[in-house]
């Protein structure tokens, strides 16, 4: 039950000749994978009825439909009126991601900025529970919002603060970006007692039922003192995370995740190399 597929479109996505997201459909069935992460990272401009045309070219090829919000979201922001942006990206995200029949929306809660991490990590929990407040007021409480693990030291996002995030309600859901945890942790995902410690975490304090169906991203990633660097593809042979170890991690913990792949242009061949390594994971069981 697991599901495995891209963030946005693979470089030979283009130079197969393919332009409209709605083609991305097609492309990726053809590939054997089964979702789409859809990005608003800049910013949600698209129109409902683009919105719609896309979820059902997606229905068509039986795939479910993910949203990231945009990027610039900030949660820990100490002005009051930038927070209210942040609201409407997540919203907005949200009102988009229904027009497409997906369920899903990934958000990066917040950064330290000039004030201590203990502070704005108080302040975010107090603005995601205002979140919360809103997205039950605007009936969005039938999907998931998930907060996402981050890459460099400076934001707000570890393993354990986006725990903490959820357990503040059943309608946010972790999105754990191995590859960010890797970063921001300098090499620590090795082996498949790596992985499973920090599910069997989460799993400890959210219980099983919510982490069955959590939210992956991943990727190799470069990363130095501060964390994450860039974004690369499954070719690296220095920087990591691999993937095998949490394969076995989510196979031992009986996980179904949500799998989306977020390399460097290679994103929907590494979705599939993902996919072929835990069906190989599951024939030796």
């Amino acid at each position: 039950m697991i599901k495995f597929g891209p963030s946005g479109n693979s470089l030979s996505f283009y130079a197969e000749g393919y332009a409209h997201t709605e083609e991305a459909a097609h492309y990726v069935k053809e590939r054997g994978l089964d979702c789409f992460e859809y990005s608003f990272g800049r910013g949600v401009r698209m129109t409902e009825a683009k919105a719609r045309s896309i979820g059902e070219a997606f229905a068509r090829e039986g795939l479910e439909l993910s949203v990231h919000a945009p990027y610039f979201i900030n949660f820990a922001n100490p002005d009051d009126e930038m927070v209210a942006k942040s609201y409407g990206y997540v919203l907005d995200s949200g009102k988009a991601l229904r027009a497409m029949g997906g369920k899903r929306c990934v958000f990066h809660p917040a950064t330290e900025g000039k004030d201590t991490r203990t502070n704005a990590f108080s302040r975010t929990l107090d603005r995601l529970k205002t979140l919360r407040d809103y997205l039950y007021l605007n009936q969005m409480d039938d999907m998931a919002f998930c907060p996402e693990t981050m890459g460099k030291l400076a934001q707000i996002g570890t393993v354990e603060e986006v725990t903490q995030m959820c357990e503040i309600d059943p309608v946010f859901t972790p999105c754990v970006d191995f590859g960010h945890v890797n970063a921001r942790e300098h090499g620590s995902l090795k082996t498949r007692a790596d992985y499973g410690e920090r599910l069997s975490y989460m799993i400890e304090r959210l219980g099983y039922e919510r982490m069955k169906h959590f939210h992956v991203h991943f990727s190799k990633i470069m990363y130095g003192v501060k964390g994450e660097i860039k974004h690369l593809t499954f070719a690296d042979a220095v920087y990591g995370p691999e993937f095998y170890p949490l394969a076995e991690a989510l196979a031992e913990l009986k996980l179904e995740p949500y799998i989306v792949s977020e390399s460097d242009g290679t994103q929907a061949e590494d979705a599939a190399e993902m996919k072929s390594i835990f069906k190989k994971v599951i024939a030796s069981k």
